[in-house]
C-alpha cells in the first residue's frame, strides 16, 4: 500500500454487527468519491495513509482502540480511547460525510473548524479526534489532535500524522482503570456535596418529596452501575435524571426558554444566585465548588430531551414559564420509586 509496512491489517478491525451497520462502507473509495468527499469536507485533502487504510477496509471500529498520551485530557491522564474511524463515503451514519460525519460536529455541536473529525470516542460527543490542518494548510499533511468539548474545545496534540496514530493504538487492557473509575464515581454520587442550586431545590420540595436528595443519589448510583461512570446521555435513566433535575430546578425558578435553562446569558456574571442547568449538576464555581457533578456534558443531549418533552406535552408553557405537567410529575415520581426499589 506504500503505508503501514508490516502492520497487521487483518487483525486491526473488529467487524461487529454495530461496526458494519454504523461505520463500514461496503466498497473502497474511488478517486471520484474521494474528490467529492474532500470537497464536502471543506476542501481538506485526506492523507494518503488515510486513503490507504480505507482502501483496505473502509471505516470501522478498531480492536486496538487506546492511544498513549503524554498530556492529560478529559478522558484520562495518560491515554485516550476511540470508538471508530470514519470511512470515506456517505452510506453509513458514522462515515466522513454520513449523518454524524465530520461536518455534523462542526455545524451542529460547534466544534472548531480545524480540519476533519475522523474518530469519535466512548464519551458520545464530549471529545473527538481530528486531522488538524492549521499548520499545514488544506492540502498538507495534518497532525492528529484531541478536541475536548468539555474543556471549551481545548486542543491537545496526539500524533504527528494519521499513520503514526493508527500504528500507535494499543489494546484497552494496557489502560484498564474501569474498576477504579467506577468506584470513584460511586463515591462521588453517594457522598459528594451537592451544588447550592440542588440544595436550595431540596429545601423547596421538602413537603412534597422529603427524601429528594436520597432519590437523586440513588438514581445517579444506578447510572454509574449501568455505565461505569457518571454521565448523562440519551438512555432511559439519563432521561429520568433530566426530568428530575428540571422539576427540582422549577421548584424555585421560572424557565422561559431552553437556552436560559441551560446556561445564564453571557452578559451576566456566573453566580449561584442566577442558577442554570450547568451550575446545578455540571460545573461549579471556582470560589464555591461542589462534588456531585458530571464534570462535563453534551448540550445536544439536553436539547434533544427538552424538545421531546415539549413535543410530547410532558413540559408545557404556562404563565409561570415552562413546567412539567401533573401527569409528567406523577410519572417522574413513579420512575424514581422504581429505581429506589431496584436498588
Amino acid at each position: 500500500m506504500g503505508h503501514f509496512e508490516g502492520f497487521d491489517m487483518a487483525g486491526f478491525w473488529d467487524d461487529s454487527a454495530y461496526a458494519l451497520g454504523e461505520y463500514v462502507e461496503e466498497t473502497p473509495p474511488t478517486p471520484e468519491l474521494v474528490a467529492s468527499v474532500e470537497e464536502e469536507l471543506g476542501g481538506y485533502r485526506l492523507p494518503d495513509s488515510y486513503l490507504a487504510l480505507m482502501t483496505a477496509h473502509n471505516g470501522g471500529t478498531p480492536d486496538r482502540d487506546h492511544f498513549p498520551m503524554d498530556e492529560p485530557t478529559s478522558w484520562a491522564d495518560d491515554h485516550i480511547a476511540i470508538t471508530g474511524i470514519r470511512g470515506v463515503g456517505r452510506t453509513r451514519p458514522q462515515s466522513l460525510c454520513g449523518e454524524f460525519g465530520s461536518r455534523f460536529w462542526i455545524d451542529m455541536w460547534e466544534y472548531p473548524d480545524i480540519g476533519v473529525y475522523f474518530a469519535d470516542t466512548p464519551s458520545a460527543g464530549h471529545d473527538m479526534l481530528a486531522l488538524d490542518y492549521r499548520a499545514c494548510g488544506k492540502h498538507g499533511e495534518p497532525t492528529v489532535v484531541h478536541v475536548d468539548q468539555e474543556g471549551d474545545f481545548a486542543i491537545t496534540p496526539v500524533a504527528e500524522n494519521f499513520e503514526a496514530f493508527v500504528t500507535g493504538l494499543v489494546d484497552e487492557s494496557v489502560f484498564d482503570t474501569s474498576e477504579e473509575d467506577r468506584l470513584d464515581a460511586l463515591a462521588t454520587v453517594r457522598d459528594g456535596g451537592f451544588s447550592p442550586v440542588l440544595s436550595r431545590a431540596f429545601h423547596e420540595v421538602a413537603d412534597v418529596l422529603p427524601d429528594a436528595d436520597r432519590r437523586l443519589r440513588v438514581l445517579a448510583e444506578a447510572i454509574v452501575h449501568d455505565k461505569g461512570f457518571f454521565a448523562l446521555h440519551a438512555d432511559e435513566r439519563s432521561t429520568l435524571m433530566y426530568d428530575y433535575l428540571f422539576w427540582l430546578f422549577t421548584s424555585f425558578n421560572q424557565v422561559d426558554s431552553f437556552d436560559r435553562y441551560l446556561k445564564t446569558p453571557a452578559e451576566h456574571e456566573r453566580s449561584y444566585a442566577l442558577p442554570d442547568y450547568e451550575l446545578m449538576i455540571v460545573f461549579g464555581l471556582v470560589a464555591d465548588p461542589y462534588d456531585f457533578s458530571t464534570g462535563g456534558y453534551a448540550p445536544g443531549f439536553v436539547e434533544d430531551w427538552w424538545n421531546s418533552r415539549v413535543a410530547s406535552g410532558h413540559i408545557a408553557g404556562t404563565a409561570d414559564g415552562y413546567r412539567m405537567t401533573d401527569a409528567a410529575v406523577t410519572a417522574l415520581f413513579d420512575g424514581l420509586a422504581a429505581v429506589v426499589d431496584d436498588r
